[in-house]
């Protein structure tokens, strides 16, 4: 019987289940793995295991620590790509456990590791098992909340990608918090902070997976059907769209892959480093406590651009959206260095959070580029595969970042002071990213020929019948006599408070970023 409950027939909902209470489950779940973008907040703590107050030749430098969030990209991108299909068989209940399972083992282990100081248990925790849960937990509350809202599919999945977005906000003041509550002559508090984030999470994302339901009789998509033998010979002829194994063959969808390996590779090595850089780049002007409040402010730019400049493209166009990230973002890149010579907290601060909501605005725009490029019908399998080069820049940018700032600290010109040691690895990522621009620029003439030109052949290409998109409003609202507005706000309740205190404490913990020199 409990195995049961856990299937995707036994989760169906009820009439009158009102759709409105999958967003927060989502969010549940988004709102915790979103923490990966506050690990820059352990970086420091975490080369001071045995020092504690400073470094010791026996604790981990800081070239070991980021292979942990490297690994944990990594596996993010392999995991959502392999498991994909094995979500959808077995519902989002048992995917969205399993997610929890993963994602909280990552931080027991990793406590467990960083109690008996052993970097390889902790690559095994946070990096592969965490990095697991990560993957997993990113797509299972995408597609449970497409079936949901089929009419309003931009909207739904905004809600649960702007959950990862923003879960370091709540997450960066959160570790904050938790090591001056543990730390002690002794210990740092970071094992014991990992920890309690550890059990937390699991209790908030089994709750949320426990919040989700499927719809009785929910749409299927044709983007995630498997294509047959007679669909396939179909779509090499058919200008509205192109199955996967033929996209993948285009020249196009390897130029996509390198606009977002870049745009990744860049924003995902400033987040990593985002804590120690501004700390070293402005010494004696930003301290910790404020570095945690700009790692979360950073988070918050991440949210707002998923939802602003996904919106913008539609305007825009993707291509002239793209564009503007790869030509402003590499000036806003070269800007940060001049704003540390001049000791300019607010300048650096701006630029670095306009470049965090093109980084959000890159991942949730993705996909309606290539709803452009390859159609419509079989745009979730492609973008799937365009994935990969989210893991591969989880290794480069990190990789990057970190091997340019040792080089500048300890190679043949090294610096006197670490104030300027970033300096060479943000040019060198300014520059590399204006390549994007150059090959955003070649997708225009490749593109055309794949573009749906007849919107009502192509309308009937990849538009659901009635019948399968509907939902009698029986089935999405609350009926009257029965309507438990209690539990809807209970709901949001759960995951708003704790997002709009992470907000609450990003501004004011990021005032003083603006109102220093």
């Amino acid at each position: 019987m409990a195995l049961f409950s856990l299937s995707p027939k036994a989760i169906e909902a009820h009439p009158g289940f009102n759709r409105w209470l999958i967003p927060p489950a989502a969010l549940a779940i988004h709102l915790c793995i979103g923490q990966a973008y506050a690990f820059s907040v352990f970086r420091i703590p975490m080369t001071r295991i045995l020092g504690i107050t400073e470094s010791t030749n026996e604790d981990w430098a800081r070239t070991q620590v980021f292979w942990a969030f490297t690994l944990g990209i990594v596996f993010l991108g392999l995991s959502a790509a392999v498991m994909g299909r094995w979500v959808e068989r077995v519902g989002p209940r048992v995917s969205g456990l399993v997610a929890a399972v993963c994602w909280s083992s990552g931080f027991l282990i990793g406590a467990l590791a960083i109690s008996i100081h052993n970097i390889w248990l902790f690559y095994l925790g946070y990096g592969v098992i965490g990095g697991c849960g990560l993957g997993i937990g990113y797509i299972t509350p995408v597609s449970t909340l497409i079936k949901w809202f089929p009419d309003h599919r931009g909207l739904a999945t905004g809600l649960a990608i702007m959950g990862f977005g923003g879960g370091a906000m709540i997450a960066s003041p959160l570790s904050e918090i938790l090591m001056k509550l543990f730390s002690s002559p002794e210990s740092t508090g970071v094992a014991q902070s990992f920890l309690v984030m550890g059990l937390v999470y699991l209790v908030v994302m089994t709750c949320g997976a426990f919040g989700f339901r499927l719809p009785q009789t929910h749409p299927v998509p044709e983007t995630v059907a498997e294509p047959n033998a007679d669909e396939l010979q179909k779509a090499k002829a058919d200008p509205t769209f192109l199955d996967p194994s033929e996209a993948i063959k285009t020249k196009v969808f390897y130029l996509l892959w390198i606009i977002l390996f870049l745009n990744v590779t860049a924003g995902i090595g400033i987040l990593d480093v985002a804590s120690p850089m501004i700390q070293e780049m402005f010494p004696g002007k930003v301290n910790a406590a404020t570095a945690a409040g700009f790692v979360g402010l950073l988070s918050l730019f991440n949210l707002a651009g998923r939802f602003a400049w996904s919106t913008a493209s539609d305007r825009l166009g993707r291509r002239f959206t793209y564009g503007i990230f790869l030509s402003f973002g590499p000036l806003l890149y070269l800007l940060l260095p001049v704003a540390g010579k001049m000791g300019s907290v607010p300048l650096f601060v701006v630029c670095l959070a306009i470049i965090m909501s093109m980084y959000g605005g890159c991942f949730a725009a993705i996909p309606a580029y290539l709803s452009d490029v390859f159609g419509t019908r079989y745009v979730s399998a492609i973008h799937g595969r365009l994935l990969t080069a989210w893991s591969c820049a989880g290794i480069a940018g990190p990789a990057l970042i970190n091997f340019l700032y040792q080089w500048a600290l300890k190679g043949p010109h090294a610096l006197a002071s670490p104030a300027q040691a970033y300096d060479s690895a943000i040019w060198f990522i300014g520059t590399v990213l204006f390549l994007g621009f150059l090959a955003n620029l070649w997708v225009k003439t490749l593109v055309q020929p794949l573009v749906v030109v007849a919107p009502t052949k192509a309308h009937s290409k990849i538009t659901f019948a009635p019948a399968k998109i509907t939902f009698a409003p029986a089935k999405i609202t609350f009926a009257p006599a029965k309507a438990p507005w209690v539990w809807l706000a209970l709901a949001w309740a759960a995951v708003g408070v704790p997002l709009i205190w992470g907000v609450t404490m990003t501004i004011q913990k990021t005032i003083p970023l603006f109102l220093t020199g």
